[in-house]
């Protein structure tokens, strides 16, 4: 048996632990969908009346539910940029890049366009015509953090050309999608009133405003249009998170992959991972490093078939 195993090895050229990390069917997918949500702990979603859709996703996805944001980081925007770069370079605030750009840092987006592989951040309330390197209500650019580096910009400029081929209104996903020509890489970045967050703008008394239930109604929209589309269904993979935490103390946010290739129904309510092991996942996917902190964390395997 021991010289069976040697010579599968062998053959496969690899490890018993790095063919664990890897996933046979993680590796097969093609497009890869994040999306992500605002400031709620896991307790707050599974289960919850106010989020029906998200729970109803559970019988059909994979879930882990000892998702954190990585330790004590907040507010929105370091967790934001730890999710492309796996660091978040010193930001610990929620200040636009007029203060927080990020100058020469390597980062997914651009690991990405070394390699050829097609990108875009999808930004709700964008206009499309300018990068959006400022608050455009109810877009917040503090949750788009492919806008925070100068090598993304062209040093961070309102007409780059390169910023806004990449930046595009969350209203094209939908044609991109039915026209096949939706990038290999997708980050989708609902509003401040679209992602559980919360905001006084969103035209509703705070009082009878509930963002889960909100948010909830937003995700019933556009998954069932990207689980629809050719990209989702030739394995493809949604990942859906929550930024960090709600409050300081860092509790589980929770993350959901639906795909073809998912294990239907599992959670996972042992291993504890951070946004480190979702950009991992992303850069294993597409064969990239891993960067800052991904290098010490895993993927997620562990939810695909």
């Amino acid at each position: 048996m021991q010289l069976f195993i040697a010579i599968l090895l062998t053959l496969w050229g690899s490890t018993p632990s790095a063919l664990a990390a890897t996933g046979a069917t993680m590796a097969m997918t093609k497009t890869v969908f994040i999306i992500v949500m605002e400031n709620h702990n896991w307790e707050d979603i599974k289960g919850s009346s106010k989020a029906p859709f998200i729970n109803r996703l559970l019988k059909e996805s994979a879930s882990a539910e000892r998702y954190f944001n990585p330790p004590g980081l907040h507010p929105s925007e370091p967790n934001y940029l730890w999710l492309i770069a796996g660091n978040n370079h010193g930001v610990k605030d929620d200040a636009q890049p007029s203060k927080n750009g990020l100058h020469g840092i390597e980062n997914l987006a651009t690991q990405m366009n070394a390699r050829g592989i097609r990108w875009k951040s999808y930004q709700e309330n964008i206009d499309g015509k300018t990068c959006p390197l400022v608050n455009q209500t109810p877009y917040a650019v503090k949750h788009n953090p492919f806008v925070y580096f100068d090598n993304l910009t062209d040093d961070f400029s309102n007409a780059s050309a390169t910023c806004i081929a990449h930046n595009r209104p969350l209203s094209e996903l939908g044609p991109d999608l039915a026209a096949k020509t939706v990038p290999q890489f997708v980050f989708i970045t609902p509003n401040i009133c679209s992602d559980m967050h919360g905001s006084y703008f969103c035209n509703q008394r705070i009082d009878q405003y509930q963002p889960v239930q909100y948010g909830d109604a937003w995700l019933s929209q556009w998954v069932p249009m990207i689980q629809k589309s050719a990209a989702y269904q030739d394995h493809g993979a949604v990942f859906i998170t929550w930024d960090e935490s709600e409050g300081r103390n860092d509790k589980p946010i929770g993350l959901i992959l639906l795909s073809p290739n998912a294990k239907v129904g599992y959670t996972n309510n042992v291993t504890r991972w951070t946004h480190s092991a979702l950009l991992r996942t992303v850069q294993d996917i597409f064969k990239l490093p891993p960067l800052g902190d991904a290098a010490n964390s895993g993927n997620l395997a562990d939810l695909f078939k």
